[in-house]
């Protein structure tokens, strides 16, 4: 299976710029973004709901980028940097399909804005509520068990 964008020539700068004029359309009323070598952040406001998606760098040194996937030859240099380029050109364009599928969804009544954006809403703290749900989803699943902060089903 390939990956959606996998070959794409469209920058990352494109892709970010493209992602904030899609916000911008939806009424973002602001948009930030920036990075390090792990990682980049993206972050936006909408309806004074704080929004963050974090896109994971793939690591530089990864055999992926080292090496050739038909034969595992070394790459050279020159080589495994266009094949790590290539990696993060495909991320932010997945990114940008992401988002924009999400707002279109908004848009077009299927869910709320709340409902497809949920994981992703920065809480006073600095955690998303994806960073605060998702280990007590694997714990109930892992155990069979609701935990206490999360409403029971059961009547």
């Amino acid at each position: 299976m390939t990956r959606y964008a996998e070959k794409t020539t469209v920058s990352s700068d494109k892709s970010r710029a493209e992602i904030e004029r899609t916000l911008a359309r939806y009424g973002a009323e602001s948009f930030m973004y920036g990075w390090d070598r792990e990682a980049a952040v993206l972050g936006f406001i909408v309806n004074e709901r704080q929004v963050r998606f974090m896109l994971p760098m793939p690591d530089r040194g990864a055999r992926e980028f080292t090496h050739t996937p038909e034969r595992g030859w070394r790459r050279s240099e020159e080589q495994a940097e266009a094949a790590f380029e290539q990696a993060i050109k495909q991320r932010w364009r997945a990114l940008a399909l992401v988002i924009k599928a999400k707002l279109e969804a908004v848009e077009a009544g299927i869910v709320t804005f709340e409902e497809e954006f949920l994981a992703h809403f920065l809480l006073p703290g600095g955690h998303t509520v994806g960073d605060l749900v998702v280990p007590q989803i694997d714990h109930a699943y892992a155990t069979g068990t609701v935990p206490a902060l999360m409403p029971s089903t059961k009547e």
